[in-house]
Parts: structure tokens; sequence; C-alpha cells
């Protein structure tokens, strides 16, 4: 199904063919391209006989935004990398495809299109290109496509566009601009480098489209410093081409966000599209709606082998009911149009992909032999339990005809239902001929797993486990997600428990980043001073570990203080944070703590309570300055999880401890510089009374509020020589209410 629209930050006033209104100027824009008639006939075709102003505004609103930030036509020679985030099926595929479009109308004279790891990937995307691109269909002759192309087959058509380009005598709107896709596999990319390396590109601004940039085109060879040879490809082609912008689209940008910045990958800028009020992702189904939409698959039925046992387990039985209701509806209407669809998502193993599909095979024949007789015992006590899944599906779609009308059709529902094993166990993994029949039921793996698109997806059952609990993977299974507002209601997820709860921190994960990178591009600042620091469970990975050459530190703080390891700095950070942290404490009103009588003066401290947690974010931790590498991680991890809170709710409160205020504490460094223990004990000591007169600094904090203890230190060596006077300290206490799993990663430029 076609997306709705997109949006994004809109772009650079523009003069051109205008059928709608031109676009305002973007942070970060560096030139301000025209919109032209291939712009406005791409969307004219792909939205035909349901055309919106508004929609295509905001489409062409994000597309300019996009290429305003790459390098323009008449910019001096010169190349970049920008990063495109979408949602997982959002329909990344019409940006790009109108970013082409704009491209061509700005005198683009090549585009590069590298798409797909499989032959089937690579054909779906292709024949989109194609079709939104009207390459078969136009008179108006604007394209040449070589896809795959050879130096011995296309050298010769290549060096004619471009030679045209630079013939004054060609009429611009003549001149074709050279489209080609290019499978991201190392013998594909290797003919297209030999093909460039044939041509002058000196004079021709390009554009190369990395679609699903995260998946293949990373070095996975970056911590033996060597290159894989996708990515060493991928670097030679971009070597041939002198003026070009690389860009990479994902719905899983964890990857291309944590390489080195030095990495030629690495992207520059960002771009954050939205998508369409039909998208129904991540937040509806796994926050907002979970207990409406997702189902829990039992873990007894996770335990059984479909290779052994001839039954197949009750959910999926159910999720086989509830699709075939959904289909019988649409039969009861009309003559379908379209598509709906059911994926099993069993496992990456072919083997089990065989069962499954027998397993369904066998219920869908069974089914039918016994609807045939609609008198039986049997029939009857089979819509039965039909009418249970009639029952559910009614709760979310209360527009569904009558069971009565229904049960007359499901026969027919079940008999022209296909079942189709999606994998290359044969071979090659099978187009889908959608146009055949209305219903499909999909029994695949990792054939489906990324840019695989599943038309009028209702019902997903998965029954595999989280797997190695990278994140970007995980997403990208999610083929459940997509345009589906009209449609939701017949919609259901079958997943084991731990991949729900894995989702469900995927989405607070990939609104985190998106909020953070949306709010940075504001400004149009470079993508390199983005601090790489992101909310993240620790249940998961960002990406798969052998693409990143800088480790990164993953943690979660839930009842627990933080303080600085290594509090010594510099003269000029202690001085700044001296003055930081008194004029802190001079603006609030602090009172004696209570205690036992009897503690000594360094047991007794100055106590404020319930002030704003967005004042000592502002005022006191995000300017405090964090010396020591480690510890500044960790802090900004302490931020992002406080951000969090305020987030959820911005009157959050904490208390605030100036500690022994009338003296100041001596503690140890130890040879490396670490802090001996901050943290003074519980007195007395003795086992019997331990802390009777003092419970110890730990347990000076409130019990479900943050809690903020300042300390003055004088710092002394291991010879007790003095290292330095009223070093300010400041540790930090975090409720398991505001528990939050994060991942921070130091910048390397």
């Amino acid at each position: 199904m076609t997306p709705d629209h997109y949006s994004s930050q809109p772009t650079a006033p523009q003069t051109g063919t205008a059928i709608l209104q031109a676009p305002a100027y973007s942070a970060g824009a560096i030139w301000q391209p025209i919109e032209g008639t291939e712009t406005h006939e791409l969307l004219e075709h792909v939205f035909r006989g349901r055309e919106d102003p508004i929609i295509m505004r905001r489409i062409i609103d994000a597309s300019a935004s996009i290429l305003a930030r790459c390098i323009g036509p008449d910019a001096p020679v010169q190349t970049e990398t920008g990063l495109v985030i979408g949602y997982v099926q959002s329909g990344k595929t019409l940006s790009f495809t109108t970013v082409t479009a704009l491209a061509r109308d700005n005198r683009f004279q090549m585009v590069i299109v590298m798409t797909g790891i499989s032959t089937s990937l690579f054909d779906q995307s292709t024949r989109r290109i194609r079709q939104d691109l009207r390459l078969d269909t136009s008179r108006d002759r604007k394209w040449t496509m070589l896809s795959n192309p050879r130096p011995d087959r296309d050298l010769r058509t290549l060096q004619d566009i471009l030679r045209d380009w630079h013939d004054d005598a060609t009429p611009m709107d003549q001149k074709l601009t050279a489209l080609i896709t290019v499978m991201k596999n190392h013998t594909h990319l290797a003919n297209l480098r030999d093909l460039l390396q044939g041509v002058d590109l000196r004079r021709s601004p390009v554009l190369i489209i990395d679609d699903e940039a995260d998946q293949a085109s990373m070095n996975t060879k970056v911590r033996q410093a060597d290159e894989s040879t996708t990515y060493r490809c991928i670097g030679e082609i971009r070597q041939c081409i002198p003026h070009h912008t690389f860009l990479q689209y994902t719905a899983t940008p964890q990857a291309p966000l944590l390489i080195s910045l030095i990495d030629t990958l690495s992207p520059k800028f960002v771009e954050v599209l939205e998508p369409g009020s039909g998208y129904v992702g991540g937040r509806e189904f796994f926050i907002e709606r979970r207990d409406t939409y997702v189902r829990e698959i039992p873990e007894e039925e996770l335990a059984v082998d479909p290779e052994v046992v001839d039954d197949p387990p009750s959910s999926l039985l159910e999720a086989l009911r509830i699709f075939m209701i959904g289909v019988a509806a649409n039969y009861v209407r009309s003559n379908p149009r379209g598509n709906r669809s059911m994926l099993i998502h069993p496992s990456h193993r072919t083997e089990r992909h065989s069962a499954y599909t027998g397993w369904v095979s066998r219920v869908k024949a069974h089914w039918d032999s016994i609807l045939s007789r609609p008198d039986t015992p049997a029939a009857v006590e089979l819509l039965e339990e039909f009418q249970s899944a009639y029952n559910d599906l009614h709760v979310t779609e209360p527009e569904l005809p009558s069971f009565t009308e229904i049960s007359g059709v499901l026969p027919r529902a079940i008999r022209l239902t296909r079942v189709l094993e999606v994998n290359a166990r044969g071979g090659k993994t099978p187009f889908v001929p959608w146009s055949d029949t209305y219903s499909w039921i999909l029994v695949a793996g990792q054939a489906v797993d990324r840019g695989f698109t599943v038309e009028g997806l209702t019902v997903t059952y998965m029954p595999r486990g989280v797997g190695v609990r990278n994140a970007d993977t995980l997403q990208q299974r999610g083929r459940f997600f997509g345009y589906k507002s009209s449609y939701l209601g017949y919609c259901r997820i079958y997943l084991p428990s731990d991949v729900i709860d894995a989702f469900h921190n995927y989405v607070e994960h990939e609104e985190d980043i998106r909020s953070q990178l949306q709010e940075y591009r504001q400004p149009g600042r470079p993508l390199s001073e983005w601090k790489r620091a992101f909310i993240m469970s620790p249940s998961l990975r960002p990406t798969r570990h052998n693409v990143l050459r800088l480790d990164y530190m993953q943690g979660l703080l839930s009842n627990e203080w933080l303080a600085p390891a290594y509090p010594l700095a510099t003269p000029d950070i202690l001085e700044a944070n001296r003055w930081l942290v008194s004029n802190f404490l001079n603006g609030l009103e602090m009172l004696p703590d209570d205690g036992h009588p009897d503690r000594t003066d360094a047991q007794r401290h100055l106590l404020a309570q319930d002030i704003r947690l967005e004042t000592i974010l502002q005022d006191l931790l995000i300017p405090l300055k964090i010396p020591a590498s480690t510890d500044a991680q960790r802090f900004t991890g302490l931020m992002l999880q406080l951000r969090r809170a305020l987030d959820r709710d911005l009157n959050e409160l904490c208390h605030v401890y100036r500690m022994s205020p009338g003296e100041e504490r001596q503690r140890g460094l130890k040879r490396e510089g670490r802090i001996t223990n901050l943290f003074q004990g519980a007195y007395p000591v003795e086992r019997v009374r331990r802390g009777s007169i003092y419970p110890g600094d730990r347990e000076l904090h409130a019990p479900n509020r943050v809690t903020i203890q300042i300390h003055l230190l004088r710092l002394t060596d291991v010879d007790n020589a003095e290292l330095a006077t009223q070093v300010p300290v400041v540790a930090v206490w975090v409720p398991s209410r505001l528990a939050a799993g994060w991942i921070v990663q130091d910048n390397d430029v």
C-alpha cells in the first residue's frame, strides 16, 4: 500500500513548475533545490485518483529538505555523507524515489541506488523504482536505467549519456539522467566500480542512495584493521565520483551512528522522516495498545517441535482462525481488491519453515474438508471455534459483517488462500505473485527480515526468540509495522513474552534517539558534534559488535549511587566546578538534617528538600565538568535517565545534601587516581549496633526520589601528600522507579 505522506523539516523557497506552493527554507540547507515537472509527475502517478495537495506538499518539502543538505549540482567538486531515518515499513522507498526525481529536476547527471542483498529484494526495489518513475510508460524520456551494470555491456551507453550533458547543443530537458540500481553484492559493486572508472565524472554531480544502509555497507572487519569486501567496493565506487553525496536510508540507524566519526560512511548530517497519519508503528502496537493487538505465545507452545509433532500449537490455530475471519469479512463485502496476508516467522532455519508450511497446509485442508459438510457435528464444533475468533476480532473491528454472513463465505476464503514458503531453500527466494489471489499465508525467516514488503499484512505469528539481542536486527523483523490504520482492527501479532518486552524496550529507545536527532538538526549543526548517548534497555545491544571500532558503555541506574571515581582534575576545571557548586548551594534554603544527637560534625549535614529536578539538571548537573572519560560517560547516561524522568513528569522533585559543611573531608587516591572510598561508612561499626548513630552516607537518600550529595574534599596520594583542596564531588542516587537503560559512546575526533 502507498504511504500517506512523509513530512520532515521544510526546505528553502523555490521557483520552478508550480503545481503546489514552494517549499520553505530548511535549517542546514546549503543550496536551494528547484521542484520541477519530474517530481510533480512522480507524485501524481503514485497518488493517481486520490491526489491531496497537502500530502504532496509535505512529500516535496521533506525531499527538498534532504536534497538541500546534499552537495548541489553547481557547488565546487566535493563529497558528503548524510543519513535519512524513517520507521520500519513506513515508505522510505517513496522518499528516496522522490529525492531521485527532485535530483533529476536539479540537473544531477546520475543517481545510483544501492539496494538489496538478495535477488528478490533487489528485484522488488528495482520494480518499484521503475513503476514510480514511469520508466516503462512515460513518453517524455528523462532516464536511462542500468540495473546491475557491467562495463562490457553498458560503458558506451553511460559515456554517451554523460557526453550529452556536456553538449551545449542538446536542450536541457532532453538530457537523460543515468539511473543505476545495483545489488549490495561485491561482484555487482565491483562491476559498477569498473564501469565508473571508464567514464569522466569530474564535471558530473551524482547522488548515491544506499537503501538499508546499516545492513551490508558497514565495515565488518574494522576491529581487525581491515576492510570487508562490500565496504571496500563502496569506498572504491565513491573514489570514482569526485562530486557526490552518499545518502544513507534506514529505519535502524544504530550502526551508522556508532561507527567511528572518521569512517567514510559516518554521516555528517541527518534528516528524520515523519510518516503519515495512516502509519501504525511500535508506539501503537507495543506501548499504547499492547494488550489489544499483541498476544503472547505460551512458553510451553514455544517448545513444540514442528518437525516432530503433528498437531500445531493452539496459539497458531487461533492466529489462523483470526486471519481467516478477516479474509472472509472482505469476501462478504465485495470481490476484494488488493491483498490480505498472514506472516509466520518461526526461525532462520529453512527446515522449520517446511514443517510450519506442512502444519498450515494440513490445517487448511482439514478445515476445508469439514466445512464442505456443514451439517456434521465436526462442522458445528469448528464453527464454534471460528465464532470465538469472530468475537475477538469484533472487539477491534466493530463494522464486521455478521457471523452468519462470514460463515457462509468462510469455506471459499479458506480454499482460495495460498500458502507459500519464502526462502532460498530451492536455490532462489520465490517471488510472491500478489495479483494471483487475494489472501496469502507466507512462511519465512530471514528473507522477510528487512526490506521485504508483505502486502496487506494483518496477522503475524513469530514464535522465535530475541536471538543475539541486536536491537536493529530485532526491529527489522517488524514487518507488521506500516500503513495499516484503515484495517488496524484486523491486525494481531503473536510473539513470545521476551520478544514483546524487547519490542517495547526498542520503541522507547527509538523515540529517544529520533527526538534527540530532530532537536539536534534544527540549527543545522554537523552530526559529528552530536553526543552518542541514548536510552536503550540493557537487555538489548544496539548493533553487531564487528562493525564498531569504538566500544560503548551500557548501563542502568536503579536504587544506586553514581559518583565520579576519578575526582582529581586540572586547576581550571576544579576552579570552574568550585564556582558552580558554590553558586548552586547559595541559591538553596538548606536546614540541618535530622539524626542521632551523638553524631560527629562530619556526620551532620545540611538538607534542601523538594527541589525541582529540572533546576538541578540545568543549574548543577549539566554544567558540571567531569574530568575522567569513564566517569563522563556514566554521568551522560545519568543525564539520559533524568531527562527521561522529566519527559514523563516535569514536576519531578529531589533532595540535596551538603555533606559535612563544617569541615573538609579527606580522601585518598590510588596511584591510578581512583578514589579509595567517597562515602563515609556506618557508625558504630560493631555488628550488633552497626549504624545506630550514623547509618552511613550511602543510606542518606529519599526512599523514592532522586537525591544529590555534594562533598568538598581534600585529596591526598598514596603517601598522604596533599594533591588538591576544596574539590567538589557530586554524587547522585537514582530510585528504581526512574530506572532506564542507556548507551554512551565517546566521540573519536
